[in-house]
């Protein structure tokens, strides 16, 4: 099994409908494929963690790659896995913007700033370390399946 984490600047600026459109249809794909993930948006960035077999994975990154609402795309991870980290999670979305002042700020102090929100980092354990950050904090009202 393999993950991979991927970070991007969108074209526009984003918001939580954008952020729901993407998940809702990844949720539907992904589960057909096995796969399971997250995706995170600041206010100007996306980044997404994909977890399944290689195949699968490497055929939605490419569908990624070609997807025209955001550009600059980077690899921040790809490894070798023994277990999921988003096991029943077809795709959660997790904005971390206007709406959503906890995360934005908690993760701004920790980990920077870029173009007024969050800075995703570009190295695979500092993403995962961020995830995980979110994923703890107790109040998410904005995380949806």
């Amino acid at each position: 099994m393999y993950r991979m984490i991927y970070r991007s600047r969108s074209v526009e600026p984003l918001n939580w409908e954008i952020v729901r459109s993407i998940t809702s249809v990844s949720e539907r794909n992904n589960a057909a494929a096995g796969l399971t993930g997250i995706l995170l948006a600041s206010r100007s960035h996306f980044m997404q963690a994909i977890e399944g077999n290689f195949e699968d994975v490497n055929a939605v990154f490419r569908r990624i790659c070609r997807d025209e609402r955001h550009s600059d795309l980077s690899i921040v991870g790809f490894s070798i896995i023994d277990a999921r980290l988003f096991g029943g999670w077809g795709m959660r979305g997790i904005g971390a913007f206007d709406f959503n002042k906890q995360i934005e700020q908690a993760m701004k102090e920790k980990y920077g700033e870029e173009e007024g929100g969050i800075h995703f980092p570009l190295e695979e354990w500092q993403a995962l370390a961020m995830i995980n950050d979110i994923k703890m904090m107790r109040e998410l009202p904005e995380w949806k399946k």
